[in-house]
């Protein structure tokens, strides 16, 4: 990795997705005051086209049971779909379209998946651990109703949180990503 002398560009080519979480996480309190970073995001027109959810608890079994049923998958008495058990943390992340006439839904989107990525580098760089998680039921109706879903918000996926293995942050202080080789990513407009 590109040794970088800026503390905020560090960060930011620092962080890793985190697949496996520890149990600890940010308290409530913690996730508000970081938002504060959230705040600067793209925002055509400030229209703050995103909300979270947390969910934390049993609300991890709700969500698990939608996917099943969105999936068409029956359990065993007392088996539980997992995948949402691995964090004690998970935080939804909405994109809602707020009718502009310059400001298209794509648009909105795109500032609510840069407000969740910016929340995903604060909470990095507080110190959590975090994985976008998406799939293929993420916005089937179960599973938007049980996130009290609107007709003009989608689900973009959950930040799955909590604490980094020591093991495996010391792995990640001695290891580095490849810089980006920037040539296939810039260019010029083409002329006739």
């Amino acid at each position: 990795m590109k040794h970088f002398d800026d503390p905020v560009l560090q960060a930011m080519a620092s962080r890793r997705s985190v697949s496996k979480v520890g149990p600890s996480t940010p308290s409530d309190e913690e996730i508000a005051r970081l938002l504060a970073a959230v705040t600067p995001v793209a925002d055509h027109k400030a229209l703050r086209p995103w909300r979270l959810i947390l969910l934390r608890g049993d609300d991890r079994r709700v969500l698990g049971e939608a996917l099943d049923a969105a999936a068409g998958v029956e359990r065993e008495p007392g088996e539980v779909n997992d995948k949402p058990f691995r964090a004690e943390l998970l935080i939804a992340v909405v994109a809602r379209h707020v009718a502009h006439p310059k400001v298209p839904a794509w648009e909105q989107h795109a500032t609510a998946a840069g407000a969740a990525h910016l929340l995903e580098l604060a909470l990095w760089q507080a110190g959590w651990g975090v994985m976008w998680r998406t799939g293929l039921q993420t916005n089937a109706p179960e599973v938007r109703a049980v996130h009290g879903l609107t007709e003009d918000e989608m689900l973009l996926g959950w930040l799955y949180v909590g604490d980094i293995e020591p093991a495996f942050r010391e792995r990640l202080a001695t290891t580095s990503k490849p810089a980006l080789d920037p040539a296939p990513f810039l260019g010029r407009m083409p002329r006739g």
